[in-house]
């Protein structure tokens, strides 16, 4: 597991904005914390690191439950916060999306339970511990997802030391 921590909204855009420029294939991204922990902040950022167009206002798909996004790899931001469980899943296509050749992010993952996901993930547990810094734990699940996170927070952390 790694640990980082962000002190606003464009550092935790810069995390996640390494994370997606170091991605060269589909993954899963289990996004789990409170409202306002800085989940949606992380997908922004994802998104450019995938090379999302900025044409492409990246938004909490909190109403449409999935937004889908062109990229170097495409994005696919699913927020399950009006879900009640696995059941209502099946209702949004989700575990066809899951299978997707795409970065799928989950907002509020915790609603699937973990036995569910595919074997190669990333889990992401956003703590919000004042107005300004949030704790970002990362832990990657199956072959090379550890070394991919490491890689990402090394090079985050390279980024803001020379801002």
């Amino acid at each position: 597991m790694y640990e980082a921590t962000t002190h606003d909204p464009e550092h935790t855009r810069s995390l996640a904005r390494c994370l997606g420029q170091l991605l060269d294939r589909s993954v899963v991204l289990r996004l789990h914390g409170d409202l306002g922990s800085g989940k949606t902040c992380f997908v922004q950022g994802l998104a450019q690191g995938l090379e999302v167009p900025e044409t492409y206002g990246v938004t909490s798909p909190t109403y449409t439950l999935v937004n889908e996004y062109p990229g170097r790899l495409p994005l696919i931001h699913i927020d399950l916060y009006r879900l009640e469980g696995p059941d209502d899943a099946d209702t949004i296509g989700f575990w066809e999306l899951l299978g997707s050749p795409a970065v799928v992010a989950v907002e509020w993952a915790e609603r699937i339970p973990e036995a569910l996901w595919p074997p190669e993930n990333i889990a992401i547990d956003f703590r919000l511990s004042d107005d300004e810094r949030h704790h970002l734990h990362l832990k990657g699940y199956g072959l090379g997802m550890d070394d991919l996170i490491k890689e990402a927070v090394d090079l985050w952390r390279g980024t803001i030391k020379h801002q």
